[in-house]
């Protein structure tokens, strides 16, 4: 190519590069431009535009897009740089700092919202950003805690964080010195307007408590703490009440003695006063510190004088809707303790009762609330009967609110039926009301699929959960020994011995509970939708709930058409905690999916070409085969194991041994082969019946056949086992044995191991003699398959094996009859040398 011709090509590259460039595609630019390079190298026109590029790409993206927000006042390249700030690309420490002192210097002209974005962005991912207001710290705490304060919530909080991060300071006293400047600025803007509003100084104040409460606490007195307990106003946002109960519970748990006087007199003091303002004040920090010091709380409660001064001063001095509803906070929260509901119960209950009666709805809400709680199941009278005192007109009261449009209301309500639907005939009253019934289960379902509920929502959704457990949980079963126990304890007492039980507590009650639930109510369709969002307290109640659902037979389709068994293994695997709480919930989740599975096809719960597959529901049956977690002991009465998990996992695992998947029985004989020896020798008739019954279907497989007709020792003692049981009382038992055994001696190794185990054949001529028409079938196929082997003939003749069979097929009828002519004809045909 000619020299011209490169230079018009090369001149043509450089205006494409400068425009490639204008249009921020720097990369393709820089191509372009080195191809003008080695095209015309000295051209004027390729250098000149070299260094206008080079110049241009010198300034960093983010720098430019502030740079342009600040000179022409353009909040898209504000907008702009917070994203890209969210893009997480790497910022150099010169252009993060560039960047901070643009927006220091113009704040004043900035929109402070966006202006905190930005630097809350670069504070939370720019090392050079940290370091920057480290060193600004160092120089000079108080002007630079200002200019960032002022930016707003984000660099407000960024200011916490830097003073806590270890990495940013040289050295360990000098990130010491800061904390403390920081913390006491902090202290000083909660000081200056007596409340802070937005929650920005709380929210440094109660981050820096609970990273390092111990070295700080020491910098509050009685005054600052003041303000702190004044941020805990009932009117105050929830926001801004959460970050000063952080900031208290902090600062009482590193002060001890100190705060706790502070706390009393703060109390003491504004109560004194009987000025509305001043007691909205005290009730309200009252409410809140019972959660937190529930031992300081009560003793100011129980001080003498305290309850029952309380309610006169409400109904004659005060007459404000505020105070009362900041002292029902405070009654509704000291019910947490067993003396203080005492209390409330014995000088405040007409009070609360006559509140439950006024038009306004939010006060007798909350005054039902505390009366469920101190006139519920856990408020009983010394000799165990509930008290009642009006719960059936609470429970309405609260109803109402549950069905209310106003989410409070529901929300209250839901705490107080929590507490009173614990009361068989508050029961009764909810399982009866089908829309109260539809609004509780609908209040289930979390928004928007989000993966972790909110605190807030998961308070709710425990209390709901809390409900609908009373309404479906069945009384426990004693045995005889455990009531005789109860007795014995009852006299040690000086007690009665029983409580009178309601009627409307009885098994037949609760199962017409857990119908209607089921057949009235979108419940499981809410469950199989939220359960993943439960916390892990919500998600033993929704098991409990679901083990209660799947005692009624009658309903277990149901609940299986409505997801109820993929709920429960999606359930047991997403639990991986180690806790006593974890085993207990694993534990009954696999005795709820043992319950469906005993009454329904397992290929109808999961199909071939479905998922999950059906050996996942192996291990959480085999789980229940082993004796359960120590937290599933609920009564101090016996020691002595349910084993009705058990008997009801061996039933289930029965009905998955006879699926036609090969896979399945093989997972099964390896996995629980060690537990089902052992059961299969229980003292409880049913678990050896059941047992056995496991046995007998798994030898419809070639790995179960193995277990008994292999040439081991363990095969031949496990074979010895059956072998008995095929004598055993129970009916269901020798059938299952002899069935056992009728297979095993299809094989050639099971012919062997059954000559081989002395009385071994004796047994199965005594089966074919058995009263049971069953057992004797069940015994002819066995003594069938032996004839087949000369050594089994010869062993059937040596124990008068011919005879008695005879004898069978010349009394016996039916099957019976038929079955042992046949074994007859097998025997002669093959016995050369015996006549009729």
């Amino acid at each position: 190519m000619a020299v011209g011709e490169n230079e018009a090509q090369a001149v043509q590259l450089v205006a494409q590069a400068l425009q490639l460039n204008e249009a921020g595609q720097a990369e393709d630019a820089a191509k372009a431009l080195r191809e003008a390079g080695s095209l015309a190298p000295q051209h004027a026109k390729v250098k000149e535009a070299f260094d206008i590029i080079q110049s241009h790409n010198a300034i960093h993206p983010l720098l430019r897009l502030c740079r342009t927000w600040v000179d022409e006042r353009s909040e898209i390249a504000g907008k702009e740089a917070v994203s890209y700030l969210a893009s997480s690309a790497e910022i150099p420490a010169e252009v993060a700092t560039a960047c901070l002192q643009l927006l220091l210097e113009n704040r004043k002209h900035l929109a402070l919202s966006l202006a905190d974005r930005v630097a809350a962005g670069l504070l939370r991912q720019c090392a050079g950003a940290k370091a920057f207001l480290a060193q600004r710290l160092s120089e000079c705490a108080t002007l630079v805690f200002e200019e960032f304060y002022e930016l707003g919530d984000g660099s407000a909080s960024a200011l916490s964080n830097i003073v806590l991060d270890v990495l940013v300071w040289s050295h360990e006293s000098i990130r010491e010195t800061n904390e403390r400047d920081v913390f006491q600025l902090f202290l000083a803007k909660l000081m200056e307007v007596g409340h802070d509003h937005d929650g920005k100084a709380l929210k440094g104040i109660a981050r820096l408590l609970a990273a390092d409460a111990e070295r700080l606490y020491g910098l509050l007195d009685e005054e600052t703490f003041d303000a702190i307990l004044s941020s805990l106003d009932n009117r105050l946002p929830i926001e801004v009440r959460s970050q000063a109960t952080m900031a208290t519970a902090k600062y009482l748990e590193a002060s001890e003695a100190d705060g706790q006087k502070y706390l009393l007199n703060f109390i003491q003091n504004r109560i004194a006063r009987q000025q509305n303002e001043d007691l909205i004040l005290a009730f309200s920090a009252a409410a809140a510190v019972f959660p937190l010091v529930p031992s300081i709380a009560s003793s100011l409660f129980l001080t003498e004088g305290f309850v029952p001064s309380l309610v006169p001063m409400l109904q004659k001095k005060v007459r404000s809707d505020r105070v009362e509803q900041a002292a029902l906070f405070m009654l509704s929260a000291a019910c947490l303790d067993s003396a203080c509901r005492q209390t409330i119960q014995k000088h405040c209950t007409p009070w609360l009762q006559s509140v439950v009666q006024r038009e306004k709805e939010n006060i007798s809400g909350h005054a039902a609330v505390i009366l469920s709680k101190v006139l519920g199941a856990e408020a009983q009278a010394a000799n165990g009967s509930t008290v009642k005192s009006g719960g059936n007109d609470i429970a309405e009261r609260l109803k109402q609110m549950m069905v209310s449009p106003r989410l409070g209301d529901q929300d209250a309500s839901i705490e107080g039926l929590a507490f009173s639907s614990s009361q068989p005939e508050v029961k009764d009253q909810l399982i009866k009301d089908s829309r109260f019934l539809e609004t509780l289960v609908q209040r289930l379902n979390t928004k928007n699929g989000a993966s972790k509920e909110s605190p807030h929502n998961s308070i709710v959704t425990f209390g709901i959960l809390t409900i609908l457990d009373n309404l479906t949980r069945y009384l426990p079963s004693l045995s005889e020994e455990q009531k005789k126990m109860s007795q014995l304890k009852a006299y040690a007492n000086a007690s009665p011995p029983t409580v009178q039980q309601s009627p409307l507590d009885l098994d037949a009650e609760v199962t017409a509970r857990c119908s209607v639930l089921v057949n009235s109510t979108a419940l499981l369709p809410v469950l199989s939708r939220s359960h993943k969002n439960f916390s892990a307290s919500s998600t033993a109640l929704m098991l409990s709930i679901l083990l209660s659902l799947t005692r009624n037979p009658r309903i277990r389709g149901k609940l299986a058409q409505q997801g109820a068994a993929k709920t429960l293994l999606q359930t047991y695997t997403s639990i991986a905690g180690t806790l006593p709480e974890d085993h207990l919930s694993r534990y009954t989740a696999s005795h709820a999916l043992a319950r469906l599975l005993i009454s329904i096809d397992p290929t109808l719960l999961f199909p071939p070409s479905g998922s999950p597959p059906l050996t996942s529901a192996i291990r959480p049956l085999l789980s229940l085969l082993d004796p359960p977690p120590e937290a599933t002991t609920k009564t101090n009465l016996s020691t002595a194991r349910d084993l009705l998990p058990t008997f009801e996992s061996l039933l289930a695992l029965t009905n998955l041994a006879s699926t036609p998947d090969p896979e399945v029985a093989e997972q099964i004989t390896r996995l629980a082969t060690p537990s089902m020896e052992d059961l299969l020798l229980s003292n409880n008739a049913l678990i050896s019946r059941a047992a056995t019954e496991l046995c007998c279907n798994l030898t419809s497989s070639a790995s179960g056949l193995a277990l008994f007709a292999s040439p081991t020792a363990d095969a031949k003692r496990r074979l010895h086992i059956l072998l008995a049981l095929a004598d055993a009382e129970d009916v269901a038992t020798r059938r299952a044995a002899g069935g056992a055994v009728a297979g095993i001696v299809c094989t050639e190794g099971g012919v062997k191991n059954v000559m081989e185990r002395e009385g071994g054949v004796e047994r199965l001529v005594c089966l074919v003699e058995d009263e049971d028409e069953g057992c004797a079938i069940r015994g002819l196929v066995a003594l069938g398959g032996l004839a087949n082997v000369e050594e089994g003939r010869e062993k059937i003749l040596t124990v008068e094996g011919l005879e008695r069979v005879k004898e069978v097929a010349s009394e016996g009828k039916g099957d019976v009859k038929s079955l042992a002519e046949e074994v007859l004809k097998v025997l002669r045909a093959r016995i050369v040398d015996v006549v009729d």
